[in-house]
C-alpha cells in the first residue's frame, strides 16, 4: 500500500525520506505518524497502512535522518534495542520539530489544504506534544511520550486538541511523572489524558513482546474517535 517519498526541509537545503500510505478514495484528512527510537520500521509503516485503510493520507517521516538515514530497528532484538538507545542523545528535538513542520506542509498539500493530525509513540509521543505546542497541527495524539514533564513550560501554547496515553506500569515514565504532567495539563481544556492499568511502556506497538492487546485496542479506538471528531 505504501511508498517512499522525499520531503524537502523547510529551508529547502536538503530532504528526508518518509513512508506514505494513501487511502483507496479521496482522503478525509492527513495523519502524520511519528516513530519510536527504532526508526520507520515495519510497525510504524503498519500504523500508516491502518490509518490509510481508515480513509486518511498517512505519512511517517524519518526523524533520525540527521543522525543516520533510514534506520530500521527491531525492539525485540537486544542488540538493536541497545543501538536505538544510542541515538537518543544524538537527536535534536528542536530540529525534529522543524522536520515535523515540513511534513505538515507536505501532508496538508496532499489533502488540498485540509486538516492534519499527528500521532507519535515513545519519542514520537514527546514530539507529538511538541507539535501541539509549537506548530499549526490540527490535532495531536501521544502514546507514552517520555520527557513531556520537562517540556511543560510550553504547555500554555497548546490551543488545539491533544490526547495523551500513558501506561500505569511504565518503567520509563513513572506514576509520579504522569501526576506532574496532569498537574499542569489537566487545567487545559484542549488536553485529554488516559492511563492504562497493568501495562508497561510500548503497550500499543503493532506487534511483538511489548504489545498488550486489550489496552492497545482501547487506546487505538480512542485515538480513532479523537481524529474522527477533530479532523473532520
Amino acid at each position: 500500500m505504501g511508498e517512499r517519498i522525499d520531503i524537502p526541509t523547510l529551508d529547502g537545503g536538503d530532504s528526508f525520506s518518509a513512508y506514505l500510505a494513501r487511502p483507496a478514495g479521496a482522503p478525509k484528512a492527513a495523519i502524520i505518524v511519528i516513530q519510536e527510537i527504532f526508526g520507520v520500521n515495519p510497525g510504524i509503516r503498519a500504523k500508516c497502512d491502518a490509518w490509510a485503510e481508515a480513509g486518511y493520507l498517512a505519512v511517517a517521516p524519518d526523524l533520525f535522518w540527521r543522525i543516520e538515514r533510514d534506520i530500521v530497528l527491531d525492539p525485540d532484538v537486544e542488540d538493536e534495542m541497545k543501538r536505538a538507545f544510542g541515538y537518543i542523545g544524538q537527536f535534536d528535538p528542536d530540529l525534529g520539530v522543524l522536520d515535523i513542520e515540513a511534513t505538515i506542509r507536505a501532508a496538508r498539500a496532499g489533502v488540498d489544504g485540509g486538516k492534519v493530525g499527528i500521532v507519535g509513540f515513545c519519542l514520537g509521543g514527546r514530539m507529538a506534544f511538541l507539535a501541539a505546542a509549537r506548530t499549526d497541527i490540527d490535532a495531536s495524539v501521544g502514546y507514552y511520550g517520555g520527557g513531556i514533564d520537562k517540556l511543560l513550560g510550553g504547555a500554555h501554547a497548546i490551543a488545539k486538541p491533544l490526547l495523551l496515553h500513558f501506561a500505569e506500569l511504565d518503567h520509563f515514565i513513572t506514576a509520579e511523572v504522569v501526576a506532574d504532567i496532569r498537574s499542569v495539563l489537566d487545567t487545559n481544556g484542549h488536553v485529554t489524558i488516559h492511563e492504562y492499568a497493568g501495562v508497561d511502556h510500548g503497550f500499543a506497538t503493532t506487534s511483538g513482546k511489548r504489545r498488550s492487546e486489550e489496552a492497545a485496542q482501547l487506546a487505538d479506538g480512542r485515538s480513532a474517535t479523537f481524529f474522527a471528531e477533530h479532523l473532520k
